[in-house]
C-alpha cells in the first residue's frame, strides 16, 4: 500500500499545480465551458487523491484485500476520469469523452470496495 501513499499524495500536488495552471494559464486560453470541464478534473482528482490516501491510512489498522483493489480502481480513476477531462479541454478531441465514464466507473467501485471494507471490519 506504500505506493498508494505516494500516488495519492503526488497526485493531490498535481491537482493544486494543474488548478493554478487552469485559473492563471488557461483562463484566456480555454473557453469557459472547457475551463469548466478542465477544473472538474482537477476537483475529482483531489477528492479521490485524498480518498486514496484516506484508504492506504485506513488499511493500516484494517488490512484487507478490498482496500488494494479499492487503491488500484481509485488511482485508475483518477488517471481515466481526471486525464480524459484534461485531455479533452485542452485539445478539444471529442474521443476522450467515452473515457471519462470508465473513470467514473472504477471511482464508484473503488468507494463501493472501500465500504465492503469497513462493514467487514467493524467489530460490533
Amino acid at each position: 500500500m506504500k505506493i498508494y501513499l505516494v500516488i495519492g499524495t503526488v497526485s493531490a500536488m498535481l491537482a493544486v499545480i494543474l488548478g493554478a495552471f487552469a485559473a492563471h494559464g488557461l483562463k484566456n486560453q480555454l473557453s469557459e465551458q472547457l475551463l469548466a470541464v478542465f477544473q472538474t478534473g482537477v476537483q475529482y482528482q483531489m477528492y479521490h487523491s485524498l480518498g486514496l490516501i484516506l484508504l492506504v491510512l485506513t488499511a493500516q489498522f484494517m488490512p484487507s484485500a478490498q482496500l488494494v483493489w479499492s487503491a488500484g480502481f481509485m488511482s485508475a480513476g483518477i488517471v481515466l476520469f481526471s486525464g480524459s477531462l484534461y485531455l479533452l479541454a485542452i485539445t478539444g478531441i471529442k474521443w476522450f469523452g467515452p473515457v471519462t465514464p470508465i473513470g467514473g466507473l472504477c471511482f464508484i467501485i473503488a468507494w463501493g470496495l472501500f465500504i465492503f471494507a469497513a462493514f467487514k471490519g467493524l467489530k460490533l
